[in-house]
C-alpha cells in the first residue's frame, strides 16, 4: 500500500483537544461534525479526530490535580484492545466500538480519526491480559522502563519481542473494522524513549496489514531533523513543534521551524505546525476562552501555515464559531495554497520581517507572503531579483484575504503591514 495515495494534499479538519481536553463525549462529536458538514466541507475540511483518552471513565473530574487520572478505570476488550467509554460514547456498548460514530461521520461525507498513546495499557500488562493473533500476553511484550513522563496510561513495547508487532497489528484490525480512517499517536513523534523510533515502523506496518488506508499523524513534537528521511518513510504527519497555544511567542518561534522543515514537504509527506488555537478553545482545561491572538496573528499563522502546506487542525469549539473566524477557515483561495502550490521557500527573515515564496501547480501563477514580525507598523518590501524573477513587470498582486489587487515598480514590491500582522498574493501575469 503506497501510504502518499490516502494523504495526497496536507489534511484539514478538526480535533476536539484545544476545547474539551480529555473530555469530549459523542454528542459533542457529533454536533462540530454536523457543523463541519454544513458550513466547512464545501472548503476542504473534512476530518473529526477525537482526541486523547476516549477510553476512560470519570475524566476531567479530578482536573484541579490531574490532567490525566493516574491509573483510572478504563473500558478494554479481552485482547489488551482499549474501546470507547460507553458513559460518554454510548453507541459503543456491545462492543461496537466507533463503528456507529464513524458510520454517522461518513454519512456526513466526512472522515473520522482517533488519538492513541505509542503502547499497550499498564493495567493489562499488570494482568497478564491476552494479546490478539498471538500466544502471548501483554506482560510479556511491555517495556516498565518505557514510559510516557507526562501520561499514566501505556507501557511501550519490545520491539524485538515476539507478540508485539501482532499486539499493534490486532488494535489496526480493530480500527479498520471501525472505519477509522486517520490515527494521532502520540508519545512518539520526538523519540523521547528508544523504542519510539522502532515502534513508528511497527504502526506503518499495522497500518499496511490492517488493509484500510489510514493518515499517520505522530506528535508530540518537535521532531527531529536529522530523522526527516525516516519520518517520511513511515508517517503522513509528524509535529515540528510541541503543543502550540494563542501565544505570540510561540508563533513567532514557528517561522524558524518552518524554515527547517520547508525542504521535506511532499506528496503524502507533512511536518504538521500543530493545531490552529482559534474562535473558543481552553473549556475543558477550565479555562474556556476566545483566542489570544488578534485577528492580524491570526491571519499570519493561516498564512504560514497555508504557504508552508502545513496540515490544518481546527482547535475550536465548531458551533461558537464567530462569521469572522468561518471566513478565515473557509477562504478557498488561501487554501488553494495547501492542495495546489509547491516549493515553499523562506526568502529572507530577520527580527522584523519574514517573506515566503512559492508557485501554483497548475498555472503560473506565484504565491508571496509577506511578515511583520515586529510590534510596529512598518512596509515590507521585496525586490524581483529575490525571488529571482527578471522583474515584477506585467505582474498583478492579489492580496487573497482582501481581494484586493495592485502592481508593483518593475524591481521593487512593498506594503504597509500592521503589527504581527500579514499579506498573502497572487502573483499573476
Amino acid at each position: 500500500m503506497n501510504k502518499n495515495k490516502f494523504a495526497p494534499t496536507p489534511p484539514m479538519g478538526w480535533n476536539s483537544y484545544d476545547y474539551y481536553d480529555t473530555t469530549v463525549n459523542e454528542e459533542q462529536i457529533r454536533a462540530n461534525a454536523e457543523y463541519m458538514a454544513a458550513n466547512m466541507k464545501e472548503s476542504g475540511w473534512e476530518y473529526i479526530v477525537i482526541d486523547i483518552q476516549w477510553y476512560n471513565y470519570d475524566v476531567g473530574t479530578q482536573r484541579d490535580r490531574y490532567q490525566y487520572i493516574p491509573f483510572w478505570k478504563m473500558e478494554m476488550d479481552e485482547y489488551s484492545r482499549l474501546l470507547p467509554c460507553p458513559d460518554r460514547f454510548p453507541s459503543s456498548v456491545n462492543g461496537q466500538g466507533f463503528k456507529p460514530l464513524a458510520d454517522y461521520i461518513h454519512s456526513l461525507g466526512l472522515k473520522v480519526g482517533i488519538h492513541i498513546m505509542r503502547g499497550i495499557p499498564r493495567i493489562a500488562a499488570h494482568k497478564n491480559m491476552k494479546i490478539y493473533g498471538s500466544d502471548k500476553t501483554a506482560n510479556e511484550i511491555a517495556d516498565p522502563s518505557s514510559i510516557c513522563w507526562w501520561n499514566p496510561d501505556m507501557y511501550g513495547v519490545i520491539p524485538d519481542r515476539e507478540g508485539a508487532q501482532e499486539y499493534y497489528n490486532s488494535i489496526f484490525e480493530l480500527y479498520a473494522s471501525w472505519g477509522v480512517d486517520f490515527i494521532k499517536c502520540d508519545d512518539i513523534c520526538r523519540h523521547d524513549m528508544a523504542s519510539a523510533e522502532r515502534e513508528t515502523i511497527m504502526l506503518h506496518k499495522a497500518i499496511e496489514n490492517c488493509g484500510r488506508p489510514m493518515v499517520l499523524s505522530l506528535s508530540p513534537g518537535p521532531a527531529k531533523i536529522e530523522k526527516a528521511w525516516h519520518y517520511e518513510k513511515y508517517a503522513n504527519m509528524w509535529r515540528i513543534t510541541d503543543d502550540f497555544w494563542d501565544n505570540w511567542t510561540l508563533l513567532l518561534r514557528m517561522f524558524e521551524r518552518c524554515e527547517v522543515w520547508q525542504n521535506h514537504v511532499s506528496e503524502g509527506c507533512y511536518p504538521d505546525c500543530d493545531m490552529l488555537p482559534l474562535g473558543y478553545i481552553g473549556k475543558g482545561f477550565g479555562n474556556e476562552r476566545y483566542t489570544r491572538f488578534t485577528k492580524e496573528e491570526q491571519i499570519t499563522m493561516m498564512t504560514l501555515w497555508s504557504i508552508f502546506r502545513s496540515p490544518l487542525m481546527i482547535g475550536a469549539e465548531l458551533t461558537k464559531l464567530d462569521d469572522w473566524t468561518l471566513e478565515l477557515l473557509t477562504n478557498k483561495k488561501v487554501l488553494r495554497l495547501l492542495t495546489n502550490s509547491h516549493g515553499a521557500k523562506q526568502i529572507m527573515r530577520d527580527d522584523k520581517q519574514a517573506v515566503w515564496f512559492s508557485k501554483d501547480n497548475e498555472n503560473d501563477t506565484y504565491y508571496l507572503a509577506l511578515f511583520n514580525l515586529s510590534d510596529d507598523t512598518r512596509t515590507v518590501s521585496i525586490t524581483s531579483e529575490e525571488l529571482a524573477l527578471e522583474s515584477f513587470k506585467g505582474y498583478t498582486f492579489e492580496e487573497l484575504w482582501t481581494n484586493e489587487s495592485k502592481v508593483a515598480n518593475e524591481q521593487v514590491f512593498e506594503e504597509k503591514i500592521l503589527p504581527h500582522g500579514a499579506k498573502l498574493y497572487a502573483m499573476k501575469k
